[in-house]
């Protein structure tokens, strides 16, 4: 939709919007410039994109520990305390 159009049916638009819950590509001289969304929309994507982000450090951090790149604290203290000569308490 052409940014003059919008400028001219804005009240149309938004109850459309409203209605089908979808953004609207403003253009301008035939290019897409503006994307429209309503406020629950928006937060939705936002909402969506949070959850991505998550899924990929945890399927990253899975990969790791697949790996064995991790260990666990006893692990890591029963290898640095001796290297440092650090006495243990036990």
């Amino acid at each position: 939709m052409s940014l003059s159009t919008f400028k001219r049916d804005s009240n149309k638009v938004m109850r459309q919007m409203k209605k089908t819950k979808e953004p609207v590509v403003l253009t301008i001289n035939g290019k897409a410039a503006v994307v429209v969304q309503d406020a629950e929309g928006y937060q939705s994507l936002l909402d969506l994109k949070e959850r991505v982000e998550t899924i990929e450090v945890l399927r990253q951090r899975l990969a790791s520990h697949g790996r064995r790149k991790g260990r666990t604290a006893d692990e890591f203290f029963a290898e640095f305390h001796p290297e440092n000569r650090i006495p243990t308490e036990d």
